[in-house]
C-alpha cells in the first residue's frame, strides 16, 4: 500500500494533535528536499520526532552470536562516518512506562517488517527501536503508529524522552501505590508542550513505585518521582518524594531530593515549573554542561527550589493538572483467567529453571509476572505477533517493556504458567536467567551508533554465550549479579549501576588502535540506583571474559559472609582490584596474536575511523526557529492545497502559517501567549505593529498587514482562485519579514554587548 493510500485509510483514525505534528513533518521533509529547510534546524525536527541517523557497518549487525547480513530495501552500505541525510536511519517508538497493547504490538511487528531488518530492539528506556528505516517511509510509519495511540513524537532530541516506570506498578509486593496513571498523565500533559521545546539538552523522567527497589532507578534520573502513601484521619492520602538533577553519561551525578511528601495534585505544575527554569537558565552553549544536573550542581538545590518556587506561583493554571485524578483507578488491571495454584502436576522440559528466574510472585494471590528474556533486547517480528497472542491468551493485555530490555507479561494465573513456558519456548522465547548474571544488558554500541567505540552488542552477547553455559553451577551469590555494556562513556547501557558494568574506548598499541572496554565495578542497582560504580580501569575488549571470571572467582572466595558485592568491592578498593587485573591488560604484538586488534564479532582490524557526529541530543537550535521552521511547513502545505484547487484549505493553512509565525515573534517576549488566534494577534499588534519595531525600513508594515487583514476579516464566503494565490504568496512573505525581524534584533543584542 502506498503512502497515500494509508494516509486515506487512518484518516480520523489517528488522534488529530498527533495527525497534525506528522503533516508538519511530512511538510518538512519535502522543503528538505527543495533545500528550504537548513540541514541543522531539520536535523533537530527529525530528531523531535524520534527519527535518528545512524552508523552503518556494510548493512551488518550482531545477533549476540555473529554479525549477520541484514536484508531491507536500503541499496548498497558503506562503513564509515558519513551519513546522507536522507539515508536509512532508527526510528525511536515511546513507550511511556513500557506499557503496549497486543494490537500495538502487532503494528509495531509488520512496520519491523515492511521497512526495517525485521528486528523490534527494547531499549534501556522502555522504547522500540526499528533500525534501517528510509527516511521517505516514516511519515506513513508515524501514523500507522499513531492510529493504534503510539508516537515517535520527542523521542530523540533535546526534550523530554520517554517516561519510563516500574513494568510491575501495580502488582508489586513492596509499592506504596500504583504509579503507571500519573507517569501516564505526565507523559500526555508534557508532550509537545511549550514549556519543553526550549532545552539545551535531552530530559528524562522516571517513577517508582517504592524507594528501596531497582523500579525505576529514579536517582539516576533529570527528574524522578518516587511513591509514598499514608493513612491521616483513617483516609489514604498519595503523595511523591520528588527528585531532580540525576544522570549518568561521562560525569554522573545522583538525583537530589527537591520535595518529600509532596501531594500528587502538584505532579504536573512542579514538573512544568522545573521546565520553565531549566529552559531559562540551563546552559545551551556547551552541549557538555547542558543537562539539568549540571545546573542544579552550579545553583545548589536550595536555591534550585526556591526558583521552582517562585516560578510554580506564577504559573498560570492548567485544568490538566489534575483532571486526570478522578480516573486514576482506570489503570488498575483485571486478569482475564481466574487464579489456578501451581499443583506440581508435569511441567515442560526446563520449566523449573525458569520458574526460578524468569517468574515474580504479584501481591494478589495466585498470580504472578512472568519475565521474558530477550538476548540483546531483540526480538524478531515474527516473535512479537507470537508475544502478542501469547499476552491476550494468557493475559488480556497486561505487556510491559522494561529497563533490562525484555518484556513482561503481568497477571498470570500461577496454575498457567506452564503453559505459558510451552508458548513461550514454541516462539523462541522461553530463556530462564532473566534478572541474573547471564541477562546482559547492552546498548546498540558501534552496530549502528554513530558515538559507538566498541561493540557492546558482541561483547554482550559473548559474555551471555559463556555464562549460559553454567549459569545454574556458579555460586548463588554471583548469580545474582547484574552486567551492563556501553559502546562508549555516555552509558546508554547503564554500566554506572551495574555491579559490573563496562563502557567502550580504546588505546593504541605498538601504532595500532586496540579496542577496550573500561571495568566499573560495584554500582548499585537496587535503591533505585543507588550508587554508582568504581571504575578500576582499562582492559582490552578481547580479555573481558576474562575480568569478569576473575572477579566473580575472587568475590566468592573472599567474601565476609553474606557480604554484598558492592560492599566487597568498597572493602577491596581501587588499587586492588586494579591489581586483579593488571595481567589482563597486556596486548600481545599484532604478529604474535592479531586477535585483541579485532572486535568481536568482527574480523576486521579494528578502527575509530568509521565514528561519526552522534545524535544523542541534537544541535540546540532556538525556539524561534523552530516554531518558524513549523510555520514554513504550514505554508507549504497551503501551497500544495493551491496546486490541488483546494481554495479553502489553501486560505486556512495561509492564515495559520502566519498565525504560527507570529506566535513564534511573540513568544520572544511572552511565554505564555495563549494558541487563541485573538490573543496572538492582538499581541502582535500591540509588541512589534503597534510600535513599529516589525517595520521593515522600506515597506514599512507592508508585511503584517496580510495576517491583520485576514484575521480582521475571517475566511471569506466564496474563495477566489487569485485572492487565495495572492494570500499564499503574502503569507510566505510573512515568515520572512520575521527572520528578517530576528535577525535585525540578534544584531542589536550584539551590537549592546
Amino acid at each position: 500500500m502506498s503512502a497515500t493510500e494509508w494516509r486515506e485509510r487512518l484518516q480520523g483514525r489517528m488522534p488529530p494533535d498527533l495527525a497534525e505534528e506528522i503533516d508538519l513533518f511530512e511538510a518538512q521533509l519535502e522543503l528538505r528536499r527543495q533545500g528550504r529547510i537548513e540541514d541543522r534546524v531539520f536535523a533537530e525536527t527529525r530528531l523531535r520526532r524520534g527519527v535518528y541517523g545512524q552508523r552503518y557497518d556494510n548493512g551488518q549487525r550482531h545477533d549476540g552470536i555473529a554479525s549477520r547480513r541484514l536484508r531491507f530495501p536500503a541499496g548498497e552500505l558503506t562503513k564509515g562516518p558519513e551519513t546522507l541525510w536522507d539515508a536509512p536511519g532508527m526510528v525511536r517508538i515511546k513507550i511511556p512506562y513500557g506499557g503496549v497493547s497486543p494490537e500495538q504490538l502487532e503494528v509495531i511487528a509488520e512496520l519491523a517488517e515492511e521497512y526495517s531488518d525485521g528486528i523490534l530492539h527494547i531499549t534501556t528506556r522502555q522504547d522500540v527501536q526499528l533500525h534501517f528505516v528510509h527516511i521517505d517511509d516514516t511519515p506513513t510509519l508515524m501514523r500507522r503508529l499513531a492510529a493504534v495511540g503510539i508516537t515517535t513524537r520527542e523521542a530523540c532530541g533535546n526534550g523530554v524522552r520517554n517516561i519510563t516506570g516500574c513494568p510491575i506498578a501495580g502488582v508489586c509486593r513492596t509499592e506504596a501505590f500504583d504509579v503507571t496513571a500519573y507517569a501516564d498523565a505526565l507523559f500526555r500533559f508534557l508532550l509537545g508542550h511549550p514549556d519543553c521545546q526550549d532545552f539545551g539538552r535531552k530530559f528524562k523522567i522516571a517513577f517508582s513505585g517504592c524507594a528501596d527497589e531497582a523500579c525505576g532507578l529514579v536517582m539516576m534520573h533529570d527528574f524522578g518521582a518516587v511513591a509514598r502513601v499514608a493513612t491521616v484521619d483513617g483516609v489514604e492520602r498519595r503523595s511523591f518524594d520528588l527528585y531532580v538533577g540525576g544522570g549518568l553519561g561521562t560525569t554522573p551525578y545522583q538525583a537530589k531530593l527537591l520535595y518529600e511528601d509532596h501531594p500528587v495534585e502538584e505532579l504536573l505544575p512542579v514538573m512544568q515549573a522545573i521546565a520553565r527554569v531549566y529552559a531559562r537558565l540551563g546552559e545551551k552553549r556547551n552541549r557538555n554542561r547542558a543537562r539539568i544536573k549540571f545546573l542544579v550542581s552550579k545553583l545548589g538545590i536550595d536555591e534550585f527550589r526556591r526558583l521552582v518556587d517562585e516560578e510554580r506561583r506564577v504559573l498560570p493554571h492548567d485544568p490538566r493538572w489534575t483532571s486526570y485524578l478522578p480516573d486514576v483507578e482506570r489503570f488498575d488491571e483485571r486478569p482475564v483467567r481466574e487464579p489456578v495454584p501451581l499443583n506440581g502436576a508435569p511441567a515442560p522440559e526446563g520449566f523449573e529453571r525458569w520458574l526460578a528466574t524468569n517468574v515474580y510472585r504479584q501481591r494478589q494471590p495466585g498470580y504472578a509476572v512472568a519475565t521474558v528474556a530477550l538476548p540483546l533486547g531483540d526480538l524478531s517480528s515474527a516473535q512479537a505477533r507470537g508475544l502478542a497472542e501469547i499476552g491476550r491468551r494468557w493475559v488480556g493485555g497486561a505487556i510491559r517493556t522494561t529497563v533490562e530490555q525484555n518484556i513482561v507479561l503481568r497477571w498470570v494465573p500461577e496454575g498457567d504458567l506452564p503453559g505459558l513456558y510451552a508458548d513461550l519456548v514454541a516462539i523462541g522465547l522461553g530463556a530462564p536467567g532473566a534478572g541474573t548474571i547471564v541477562d546482559v544488558t547492552a546498548c546498540p554500541g558501534t552496530d549502528t551508533c554513530k558515538l559507538g567505540i566498541a561493540s557492546s552488542r558482541g561483547l554482550a552477547g559473548e559474555l551471555r554465550r559463556r555464562l549460559a553455559a553454567t549459569a545454574f553451577e556458579l555460586d548463588e551469590a554471583v548469580r545474582g549479579l547484574r552486567i551492563k555494556v556501553s559502546g562508549c562513556f555516555n552509558s546508554c547501557g547503564q554500566h554506572h549501576v551495574a555491579d559490573i558494568g563496562f563502557f567502550g574506548n580504546s588505546r593504541k598499541i605498538d601504532g595500532y588502535t586496540v579496542p577496550h572496554f573500561q571495568v566499573v565495578l560495584g554500582g548499585r542497582w537496587r535503591e533505585n540506583a543507588g550508587s554508582y560504580g568504581l571504575p578500576i580501569g582499562a582492559v582490552p575488549s578481547k580479555r573481558i571474559p576474562e575480568v569478569v571470571e576473575a572477579i566473580t572467582s575472587r568475590y566468592v572466595a573472599g567474601r565476609a559472609g553474606d557480604e554484598s558485592f558492592q560492599d566487597y568491592i568498597a572493602r577491596l578498593g581501587k588499587k586492588e582490584l586494579g591489581a586483579l587485573i593488571a595481567d589482563l591488560k597486556t596486548v600481545p604484538s599484532r604478529e604474535e596474536d592479531p586477535s585483541p586488534y579485532t572486535d568481536w564479532g568482527d574480523a576486521r582490524e579494528f578502527t575509530m575511523g568509521d565514528m561519526g557526529v552522534g545524535e544523542c541530543a541534537g544541535e540546540v537550535i532556538s525556539r524561534i526557529d523552530l516554531e518558524l521552521s513549523t510555520a514554513e511547513s504550514i505554508a507549504f502545505e497551503a501551497q500544495v492545497a493551491l496546486e490541488d484547487g483546494d481554495l479553502a484549505r489553501a486560505d486556512d493553512r495561509a492564515y495559520a502559517a502566519m498565525l504560527a509565525a507570529a506566535q513564534a515573534l511573540v513568544r520572544t517576549e511572552w511565554a505564555d501567549v495563549p494558541s487563541d488566534p485573538d490573543a496572538i494577534v492582538e499581541e502582535f499588534r500591540t509588541r512589534f505593529y503597534d510600535t513599529e519595531r516589525f517595520f521593515d525600513r522600506f515597506a514599512k508594515g507592508r508585511f503584517a498587514r496580510p495576517l491583520l487583514d485576514r484575521h480582521a476579516a475571517g475566511p471569506p464566503a466564496a474563495h477566489e482562485a487569485e485572492t487565495t494565490r495572492v494570500l499564499v504568496e503574502e503569507a510566505q512573505l510573512f515568515i520572512d519579514a520575521v527572520h528578517a525581524f530576528e535577525i535585525r534584533e540578534a544584531g542589536a543584542q550584539s551590537a549592546l554587548v
